[in-house]
């Protein structure tokens, strides 16, 4: 007698048929006291459990309820109702955990339709539904494929630090780390806060990103990514936007920009790819839900696919490369801005794209996912590759339908003395930044390398709207609950 779960029971049926088993899951429903549908977290399909009321103690019958968790051995038969191939006999059945009605009332086990607002007050139980159950599974399957696809290409996985004294956006929106007593802080001659009697001896935080570590590993082994949490103080209650949210970042020495493009696009392509093979019972559910969703909206602002036709087409599409400056044109004489539809109209040469912008690129202009390359260099990082002409940089966005912006990356300043100006100009300290700088004293190569935010792949992929629902606790301005 073997025990299984539900989504290697279901695979593998037929040579369980008329053998005993051992499942344990929790009751989705109990109808006429007679048939019972377990999950058990493995699949979205629940497996029909028959229970011959006649052969159990009434106790154990009266006590099985939604949310209830079972361990139940019977024999697997084929069934012989609809819906389902096979059923299970039900010859043993012990209640692992009971269900307090009187409280499930007040959660989002109850057996309803819950808002998605309510699902994320109560983020601890939403895993119990099926359309989070869907969503965290498909979001377990594109952490395993992104770690695949990078040990597939001889990649060496990083472990950079959470805690940094470097702010490699120089965007300044970090939150700071210590262990001063917040009601005795000491400060100095001066009245400033005295970093040096800190833990660590100086001003520190959490990483808004890796990548500056990721580099300087890249310059030894050639080709690094990391793959971790990072933090940003940006105070934005957005549907885009959180406080803690992952990253993944790839450094590759000797790769160019070209090289980067055809890295992020053959790394998309290849997660979806899994996601698509291996994910087929949950993208079919989360597929419905997008039909669903699209028809509560006014025609014109219908997606013109489905959500896996959406994912099968950006996988035998060749991504549009398009330049910033060829994207401005389009931008600028596109109908939208010349009738003001743009929340942020495009003036000229120099602007920095927001989000509608790209995503008229996308679902508009090209009706493909795009890649932006060339961007002016005052709207870019410092660390980014001056080009020749000396009016911009060789930085690169992946921009995809309904999202935007989904990677960002650039070809990295290899050139110690024009990096060292770019920091001068934009009032990055030298001295903070010392060691990144010696990378480029010993040996510097032309290498280049990108950062995905995992949660707007994720929402991508599941066509969910809003990056709470995708990250299992979410935190953002004024919440830390869980």
């Amino acid at each position: 007698m073997s025990k299984k779960t539900i989504k290697e029971i279901l695979g593998d049926y037929k040579k369980l048929l008329h053998h005993d088993i051992t499942i344990q899951g929790w009751v989705r429903a109990f109808r006429s006291n007679r048939f019972i549908a377990l999950n058990d977290g493995s699949t979205i399909n629940n497996i029909q459990i028959v229970v011959d009321f006649e052969n159990f103690d009434e106790e154990i019958i009266k006590n099985i309820k939604t949310a209830s968790s079972l361990k139940i051995t019977g024999e697997v038969v084929e069934s012989e109702g609809k819906g389902q191939d096979i059923e299970i006999i039900a010859k043993k059945i012990t209640i692992l955990g009971d269900n307090f009605s009187e409280e499930m009332e007040k959660t989002v086990l109850q057996p309803k339709k819950h808002s998605l607002e309510v699902l994320r007050e109560q983020a601890h139980l939403r895993f119990r539904t099926n359309l989070f159950g869907a969503v965290f599974r498909v979001r377990s399957a594109v952490s395993f494929a992104i770690h695949q696809f990078f040990n597939q290409n001889h990649f060496f996985y990083m472990n950079t630090p959470i805690i940094t004294g470097a702010d490699a956006e120089g965007a300044g929106e970090m939150f700071g780390v210590t262990n001063f007593d917040l009601n005795q802080i000491p400060r100095d001659e001066n009245g400033d806060i005295d970093f040096a009697q800190d833990f660590f001896g100086k001003k520190t935080n959490l990483t808004v990103s890796g990548q500056l570590e990721a580099e300087t590993a890249a310059m030894g082994l050639g080709r690094v990514y990391t793959f971790g949490p990072t933090f940003r103080a940006e105070n934005s209650n957005t549907t885009r936007h959180l406080a803690e949210f992952w990253m993944v970042e790839p450094e590759v020495a000797f790769n160019n920009l070209e090289d980067n493009i055809d890295l992020a696009e053959n790394f998309l392509k290849y997660v979806i790819g899994y996601v698509l093979e291996n994910c087929k019972d949950d993208l079919k559910f989360l597929d419905q839900r997008f039909a669903e969703e699209q028809k509560q909206k006014p025609e014109k602002d219908r997606a013109k696919e489905g959500l896996i036709e959406k994912l099968e087409n950006v996988i035998k599409k060749r991504f549009m490369r398009v330049s910033y400056s060829e994207a401005i044109e389009i931008l600028l004489n596109s109908k939208e801005n010349k009738k003001g539809k743009f929340q942020f109209p495009i003036e000229e040469w120099g602007a920095d794209l927001q989000s509608e912008h790209e995503r008229y690129l996308v679902e508009k202009h090209f009706e493909s996912p795009v890649v932006l390359f060339d961007y002016p260099k005052e709207i870019k990082a410092f660390y980014m590759r001056l080009n020749e002409d000396g009016k911009t940089v060789a930085a690169m966005d992946v921009l995809f339908p309904g999202i935007g912006e989904i990677i960002g990356g650039s070809q990295r300043e290899e050139r110690l003395d024009v990096l060292k100006t770019k920091m001068q100009e934009m009032h990055v300290d030298e001295h903070e930044l010392w060691w990144y700088l010696d990378t480029r004293k010993f040996g510097s190569v032309p290498h280049a390398g990108f950062g995905l935010g995992l949660e707007r792949l994720i929402l991508f992929v599941t066509g969910m709207t809003n990056i709470r629902d995708v990250i299992p606790f979410p935190r953002t301005p004024k919440n830390a609950e869980f």
